[in-house]
């Protein structure tokens, strides 16, 4: 080959080489939906990543899985939202069995309030309640594991277990002067779906309807309360929302469609104040005539606020106990591949009027705490407020 021939060879070869480089580059771009600034080099990345696969001195605790894994819950992290979390392939198969209904643990919805874990709502019937958790409770410690920057995933990782085995909690009450260690042993955990009762006030009949949880069976279930209710002679409801830490939206939307019209607002989201969607009822409204006032307390949460809101905002009911918890944000999975998810915060939660539940919560019309001697004694003080208030109405 002459000099010439070679010349022109090698501008052919890196002229084609240019192209295929930011040909590949335009198009990988153009697959990209959301792609990384050009300001930001991830070459810190992996010299972070070279520097600890040559200088750790454990090198068999090197997991290149959890590496990964650990990289993206950080990016997750940096976001400051509780609820916005990376679950890996086993975290991913345990959320989708809570929502369902039926998992093996202690049986308590736990939460992140200012950076505080918490006891959201020990569910009805569990080893949780049983051992005397109360929502608002503050977990100290798992195990003797300090929580403090634990996420939610790792204190469920650590909380839930087989059938049989136990978990110590470190727990501190406002009422209680230092904190205490509780045992629990762990146990199959089924979540009832609402309990019915018919309460004889001055021979008067008056529906007391208890929802625990709305998840998958809980539509079908308050179907068949509320054709009872329906089917008895009373025209008065106490709805009881305590301790009910929320669950499907669809569902709490469903049985919101018993108490208000059709075509009523339910709740407006909002995705980040640029775009607003309403949820309006599609149900039957064949309890909307009925009278009605709402229990609810720490432990009332997510969809359970958006119940309570609904109802207060369109039909004026009375919120009867204590203040609600505040998680008003609504959340997505998205999966990933190795069947781990991302659950990512999409929107927040207003009432019809627009008041924002997300961290503030529901305020109750009328006030009363439930103090330790009543939960000694089986007192319930707010309950025998929302009687005395629909025998009047």
């Amino acid at each position: 080959m002459s000099w010439k021939k070679a010349i022109i060879f090698i501008f052919i070869f890196f002229t084609f080489l240019g192209f295929s480089f930011y040909g590949g580059f335009y198009f990988g771009k153009a697959q990209c939906k959301v792609c990384p600034p050009q300001e930001i080099d991830f070459s810190l990345f992996w010299e972070a990543y070279n520097k600890l696969k040559e200088n750790f001195v454990d090198k068999e605790k090197i997991d290149d899985q959890k590496i990964l894994e650990g990289a993206i819950s950080g990016m997750v992290k940096s976001l400051d939202d509780p609820y916005t979390t990376f679950l890996n392939k086993e975290q991913t198969k345990r959320f989708i069995e809570d929502t369902k209904g039926s998992f093996e643990g202690i049986g308590a919805e736990i939460g992140i309030k200012k950076g505080q874990l918490q006891i959201v709502a020990p569910l009805e019937g569990t080893p949780a309640q049983k051992a005397g958790l109360r929502a608002g409770d503050k977990i100290l410690k798992i195990d003797g594991k300090p929580t403090i920057d634990m996420s939610l995933e790792e204190a469920v990782s650590l909380i839930r277990g087989p059938k049989g085995t136990k978990v110590v909690l470190t727990i501190y009450r406002d009422e209680w002067e230092e904190p205490k260690d509780i045992e629990i042993e762990r146990d199959k955990i089924t979540i009832p779906s609402i309990k019915l009762e018919f309460k004889e006030v001055d021979g008067e009949k008056i529906a007391y309807l208890k929802i625990y949880q709305f998840t998958e069976n809980a539509s079908s279930e308050f179907e068949k309360g509320a054709k009872q209710i329906l089917s008895e002679k009373t025209r008065k409801i106490v709805l009881d929302l305590r301790d009910n830490p929320g669950g499907y939206l669809d569902v709490a939307e469903d049985i919101a469609g018993w108490f208000l019209k059709k075509g009523t607002p339910i709740l407006i989201e909002d995705f980040g104040g640029k775009d607003q969607k309403i949820h309006y009822s599609k149900g039957n409204g064949l309890l909307s005539s009925y009278s009605l006032v709402v229990l609810v307390n720490q432990g009332t949460a997510s969809g359970a606020e958006i119940l309570a809101g609904a109802l207060r905002d369109n039909k004026n009911v009375l919120l009867i106990g204590e203040k609600t918890f505040g998680k008003g944000s609504v959340q997505t999975l998205e999966k990933l591949s190795n069947d781990s998810s991302l659950k990512i915060t999409i929107a927040k939660w207003l009432t019809p009027k627009g008041e924002m539940i997300n961290e503030k919560g529901l305020e109750p019309d009328v006030k009363i705490k439930m103090s330790e001697e009543d939960y000694k004694q089986g007192k319930d003080p707010q309950l025998e407020k929302a009687l005395e208030i629909l025998k009047n109405l």
